[in-house]
């Protein structure tokens, strides 16, 4: 399992991850709004997705991140959402590296 060494908050706009792998990820304030596994983005039943991407401001923001455990990321947005809890696996696999 590749974990994060270090994560550094780039303010409103985004954050970004070193993993133990040495690869770099950044992400988008709006990309993971957009990408918000929790239960009222994403039905847990049948996994659709019931956020629709342009209900989502494109000028969204990052307003806090707090680490859930050993294992994941919450992000507070501008938009007031902040029930997802972004596992580092999760990260990892929308990042693509």
């Amino acid at each position: 399992m590749v974990e994060p060494v270090k994560i550094i908050d780039e303010g409103e706009d985004s954050v970004s991850i070193e993993w133990s792998d040495g690869i770099e990820s950044n992400f988008a304030a709006r990309r993971l709004r957009v990408a918000c596994p929790c239960a009222g983005c994403i039905n847990e039943w049948t996994g659709e997705k019931m956020l629709k991407d342009d209900s989502v401001p494109d000028d969204v923001k990052i307003s806090h991140i707090s680490v859930v455990g050993r294992y994941a990321l919450n992000f507070h947005f501008s938009d007031g959402h902040e029930t997802g809890i972004f596992s580092f696996r999760y990260l990892r696999e929308i990042d693509g590296n």
